[in-house]
């Protein structure tokens, strides 16, 4: 697969940072790749396994002479990065980043970013629930979505460039303007992530009061909530307060479902239950058929990196 990019700058080194090191060195599509992270114990985990080509004590450092450099620190902090970068990018240099959140970034980084360097928002539509340096493998993105959001007058070569570098990763790609991404977001996963950390606390009330068999006998279901809910605290809190109308107006529409099975249940309607478990278990099978989820016991979470 040929070269990308001659250099490229990883700011924050968690999962996603991590498996895109793998998977650049897996396809050869850097020719050098730099790192940073906030702590120093970070850092020297990520030098203790080789992640990265060479990992950075300062930001400015690993940013010098990159062509391509990818913000991979939580939303919430990505417009002070920004500007702690910008007097240190390379004119030409395409930024980019991995959040989950496309409009308030765009508002943080944008303002911060130099004339002559390329600014070009991506998401991509990976993950587990684990997080840190050693928890990124190279098949993370392998048929999976990243999505580009190019802002007003983006160059055109830029964005092709960044595409071919996800699609060398594994990735499709598709493009979509920052308002639609972060509503489609909400539903697919922002929302399913705060249903998750509410189950999970209920379950921690009831807890108290059946001695632990809640934990003790946890079904499939309970267990699937709980892996999605072990998911980094920071990253979903500063998502949250930053897709706040869309998730919102997800959660209106939650509610307003589930009052309705409420009122089915409560009413002994099982037609309406049935026609609605039925069409919403069609859903899961159009996940799976187009791949991008199995029907494995793990749903295919099992692969690490070897």
């Amino acid at each position: 697969m040929a070269q990308v990019y001659d250099r490229v700058a990883l700011i924050g080194l968690g999962l996603i940072a991590s498996s895109m090191f793998w998977a650049m060195k897996r396809g050869g599509l850097a020719g050098e790749v730099t790192g940073y992270a906030r702590t120093a114990a970070t850092r020297d985990t990520a030098r203790e396994i080789g992640l990265c080509d060479r990992v950075c004590d300062t930001a400015a450092e690993a940013v010098e002479g990159a062509d391509l450099v990818v913000l991979c620190v939580p939303v919430g902090a990505m417009g002070r990065v920004a500007e702690e970068i910008a007097p240190h990018l390379k004119p030409g240099a395409t930024v980019t980043d991995v959040g989950s959140v496309k409009g308030s970034v765009i508002e943080a980084v944008g303002p911060h970013i130099p004339e002559g360097v390329h600014f070009i928002p991506a998401h991509p539509l990976a993950g587990t629930e684990h997080s840190g340096p050693t928890s990124g493998f190279a098949e993370l993105f392998d048929n999976r979505w990243s999505l580009l959001v190019p802002v007003e007058g983006s160059d055109p070569e830029a964005v092709a460039r960044l595409r071919a570098l996800w699609e060398g990763m594994g990735a499709h790609v598709d493009e979509m303007d920052p308002a639609h991404h972060d509503l489609v977001l909400a539903v697919t996963s922002h929302t399913p992530h705060l249903i998750a950390y509410t189950m999970v606390g209920v379950a921690d009330d009831l807890r108290r009061v059946t001695d632990s068999e809640v934990i003790k006998y946890s079904a499939a279901g309970f267990r699937d909530f709980t892996r999605i809910a072990a998911s980094d605290p920071t990253m979903w809190r500063d998502v949250f307060l930053t897709n706040k109308d869309a998730t919102l107006e997800i959660l209106g529409r939650f509610t307003e479902e589930l009052f309705a099975l409420q009122r089915a249940i409560r009413t002994g309607d099982g037609d309406l239950l049935h026609d609605y478990f039925t069409r919403t278990r069609a859903i899961r099978r159009g996940i799976i058929d187009a791949g991008q989820d199995t029907d494995a016991p793990d749903f295919g979470r099992g692969t690490k990196r070897s």
